[in-house]
Order: structure tokens, then C-alpha cells, then sequence
């Protein structure tokens, strides 16, 4: 696996692989990989000739108040995982690389960005949409994976890409679980104990919500009410929001009908969690949801 530092590096690599045909499948992660990034890069592997993955803990799309500083981060770690699972080349930028002196262009994306964690992380989507369009650039994938855990990323950036005519394929890849059912999350190192228990609420409840559409519940509202009743019944969890919304606008809606996201944000602790679930509610009433 060729490790790359400097953006001449990995587009030299880049430009090799075109030359080939290759296919290059792009996996843009801010590093400390669990199985869910190894997922990513799996599926990466299994249609693209040639499979790059980055490692970027962006700052901009970090609060003042957010973990940048010690978000977790152990990159040869990472090197050897990424190896293991058959990624071709690796791309690990410095901050000055991807922000030389004198930077002042950004990429921002509205009306998607207005709800869930753009609403709650002011400037994050702005953060992340910059960044993408600039690994983008430099490496010029033909597909791009990214995770339904983060559905309002993927979501936003395959907005991005299509008003901005970004010759990719966004790829959406199932979220990964633990045996418990928690989403994983580089994060969920910061749970100790006690908290790792609480945690189990946000799964539990999504699954609560399935439970009650699949029962003929067709009302946002009580839809939310009740898997806020099952979060808040665990006092060490505190909601930041539970919102229901049509896809794949993320659009406000008043009855549950056709596909639509049931998202969570919560923090346990100082640790800040997402998950969501995605349900399919067809006309006869029955729903099929996808997590």
C-alpha cells in the first residue's frame, strides 16, 4: 500500500491508475477505523479496480467547543488496517497541505444543511462540504463510499456533487453495528462503563419506532414522542434532537408515507452520538426499515 503526505503524491498515483482504466474508488474517513470504515473500504474493493482511502481529521468542521483536539487518532493503527483490507493507497494530507496560507474559499450547500446536525453544528456542513469538494478534486474518483450513519453527510454531499456537476457515484453503505446493536463510531471509545449501557437506548429506541410504524403508526409526532420517552428514560442520556423527515430531501412532513429518515443525536457524557433509521411505509400499511 502507498502511503501519500503530499497532494502531488497521491494525484501522480492517481494519474498512473487512469492510465490503466482503473476505476478508483474513493473512501474520504478522519482516521481511528473501526469495522464500519473497514466496510466502506470492502466495498470499495469489490467494485473499483483500485481503492484509495484518506485520513484528515478536518478542522473545519469542528466547533469551538467540539473535540478536534482530542479527537481520537492512531495512525499507523489505521495503516495497517487499511492494508489488511486491500486499500491500494492511502492519503494522509497535513493541515497546511489542504490549507495552505492565504486560504479563503468554501463550499456550502443550503436547505439540506438547514436541519439535524447542521441546525445543531453551525458551519460543520460547511466544514465538510469544502473539504470533500477538495479531496475531490484531488483525487477524481469514479465512485465515493460513504457511511448511513452519517445520512445528512452523504446526503449533502450527493447534493453537492449534482448541483455542482462532480463526476463521482455516491455510494451508501449500511451502518455497522456492535453485537449490542450500537452504531459504531470513533467516538464511542470516549463511553466508559456505565455510559456504554445508556447508549444502548439510542438503538433500542429506533428499533421502539420501527416497532410502532410496523403496528399501523402513521404520526410523526407520537412516532417521535415515543422514542424520546425511551431515550429520556435513561437519565444519563440527553437529546440533542429526534426529527422525522421525507427523503431524499429531507423535507418536513405530517404523515409518514413513501421513505423517510428517523434520526437521533444524543449526548452520553461529552460524547455526542448519531444513528438513524431509514423506513420504507407503503400504502397497505406495512414498513420495512433499513438500518
Amino acid at each position: 500500500m502507498l502511503v501519500c503526505h503530499t497532494i502531488n503524491e497521491i494525484k501522480s498515483f492517481i494519474r498512473q491508475a487512469a492510465s490503466l482504466g482503473k476505476t478508483i474508488g474513493f473512501v474520504p474517513t478522519m482516521g481511528y477505523f473501526h469495522a464500519g470504515h473497514l466496510a466502506l473500504m470492502s466495498e470499495a474493493k469489490k467494485t473499483c479496480g483500485v481503492v484509495v482511502c484518506s485520513i484528515f481529521v478536518n478542522q473545519l468542521q469542528f466547533g469551538p467547543q467540539e473535540d478536534f483536539a482530542c479527537y481520537p487518532r492512531d495512525i499507523e493503527r489505521d495503516k495497517r488496517l487499511a492494508e489488511e483490507v486491500g486499500v491500494d493507497a492511502i492519503f494522509i494530507p497535513s493541515a497546511e497541505e489542504m490549507y495552505p496560507p492565504r486560504f479563503s474559499t468554501f463550499v456550502e450547500t443550503k436547505k439540506i444543511t438547514d436541519c439535524l446536525c447542521g441546525k445543531s453544528r453551525p458551519g460543520h456542513f460547511r466544514g465538510v462540504t469544502t473539504v470533500v469538494t477538495k479531496l475531490f478534486n484531488i483525487i477524481q474518483p469514479n465512485m465515493a463510499f460513504f457511511g448511513q450513519k452519517d445520512f445528512q453527510q452523504a446526503a449533502t454531499i450527493q447534493r453537492m456533487v449534482e448541483d455542482l456537476n462532480i463526476e463521482v457515484k455516491i455510494v451508501l453503505v449500511p451502518t455497522v453495528r456492535d453485537k449490542d446493536g450500537l452504531a459504531l463510531s470513533s467516538r464511542n471509545i470516549y463511553l466508559k462503563g456505565a455510559q456504554r449501557q445508556a447508549a444502548l437506548n439510542i438503538p433500542r429506541s429506533l428499533a421502539l419506532a420501527a416497532q410502532a410504524v410496523e403496528n399501523g403508526e402513521r404520526d410523526p409526532a407520537k412516532v417521535k414522542m415515543a422514542v424520546c420517552n425511551k431515550l429520556t428514560a435513561e437519565p444519563l442520556v440527553e437529546i440533542d434532537y429526534v426529527e422525522i423527515y421525507s427523503l431524499p430531501y429531507l423535507e418536513e412532513i405530517s404523515l409518514l408515507q413513501g421513505e423517510v429518515l428517523l434520526a437521533i443525536a444524543a449526548k452520553i457524557g461529552k460524547t455526542r452520538l448519531i444513528d438513524n433509521l431509514v423506513l420504507k411505509v407503503p400504502d397497505n400499511g406495512q414498513s420495512s426499515p433499513k438500518r
